[in-house]
């Protein structure tokens, strides 16, 4: 396709679609070969013990470049490993047609075969995620998304799975939520740093009403996928009620955020203002790297789906620190 020729949303959608589809299946057929002949995915670690990129991260990586570079030449790409391996993460996604794409999202999962990884590829125009694919292949799961089209499970289950209706939020927000967060790649243990900020926030949430000073927000259960992306795609199932996380690349959310859009969620950024009663409740900006996500909701008796959202913001808000992911050089 040529940069001066009209785009075809739909065509664009089907190619993605299937990418995914065969991306899974190299990481299907690599855990399978493993579970045969034994022993752990050999790997590497770039920053820290838990960032870490194996083999497969990187033939995925290099079968997608491929496959979109014959398809779509005039799009701009960029890939976890490969823009990783640059001298600077000072980039920000522009308004050209661009491909965003986690190859490998979850990659201690895989070296551990625990079922949470997946293959991430976002199509985005003017900034904007439009096209998400994600596939978990030891799941059998695809979930996919585009502008104005809905988010779907395997093609054929419209996101929220619950829809006749969909349900609205608890009053009591956070209370009575699954709430879903990550302990990240800083684990550095310094007093007062990310890794203390995020486990201070983690038992606010889960603490009885009226602990923590008043921040106890009871939550019925706190759950770690080790995986951003798949956080943002149950978080568009109805699964999880709230995601809250800083740190985050472009590729480790592009595709979640179109897909919970879609689905009809909202997100905002996950650190809050001086004063969380007031403030504006912004989408928040891909590239941001903090990151709130609150679940589809129906309309009750008392508020909008919206509203619920957006007061369930502000109580999560409430609870949890200020995480400090500035990207390098901002």
């Amino acid at each position: 396709m040529a940069s001066n020729e009209p785009l075809d949303l739909d065509e664009v959608y089907a190619f993605a679609s299937q990418l995914g589809k065969d991306a899974g299946k190299i990481l299907d057929d690599g855990w399978r070969r493993r579970a045969q002949g034994g022993g752990q995915a050999e790997h590497v670690e770039k920053e820290s013990a838990v960032d870490i990129v194996t083999q497969t991260d990187e033939d995925v990586e290099a079968f997608v470049k491929t496959k979109i570079s014959k398809r779509f030449p005039s799009h701009h790409f960029i890939g976890e490993e490969t823009y990783s391996k640059g001298s600077s993460k000072d980039y920000l996604i522009g308004d050209e047609p661009t491909w965003c794409v986690d190859p490998l999202d979850g990659t201690v999962n895989y070296i551990h075969i625990f079922p949470m990884f997946c293959v991430s590829i976002a199509f985005i125009l003017n900034g904007e995620p439009v096209i998400g694919i994600i596939n978990t292949p030891f799941m059998n799961h695809t979930f996919s998304a585009c502008r104005g089209r809905g988010a779907w499970l395997n093609e054929t289950q419209q996101l929220p799975l619950v829809r006749n209706p969909i349900p609205p939020l608890p009053e009591t927000a956070p209370k009575g939520c699954v709430f879903a967060c990550e302990w990240g790649k800083d684990r550095r243990d310094l007093a007062d740093g990310n890794l203390q900020r995020k486990v201070e926030s983690f038992v606010n949430m889960a603490a009885e009403i009226g602990g923590r000073d008043g921040k106890g927000g009871m939550v019925h259960g706190v759950r770690s996928l080790g995986s951003a992306t798949l956080d943002l795609a149950y978080c568009a199932m109805g699964a999880v009620d709230i995601w809250w996380e800083g740190g985050c690349w472009e590729w480790d959310v592009a595709a979640g955020i179109c897909l919970l859009k879609e689905a009809g969620g909202l997100v905002t950024t996950a650190n809050p203002p001086e004063d969380p009663a007031t403030a504006r409740i912004d989408d928040a900006k891909l590239g941001g790297r903090l990151y709130l996500a609150i679940r589809p909701a129906g309309d009750s008796t008392r508020e909008t789906g919206r509203q619920s959202q957006e007061r369930t913001v502000r109580e999560v808000w409430r609870r949890v620190r200020h995480l400090d992911y500035a990207r390098p050089g901002a």
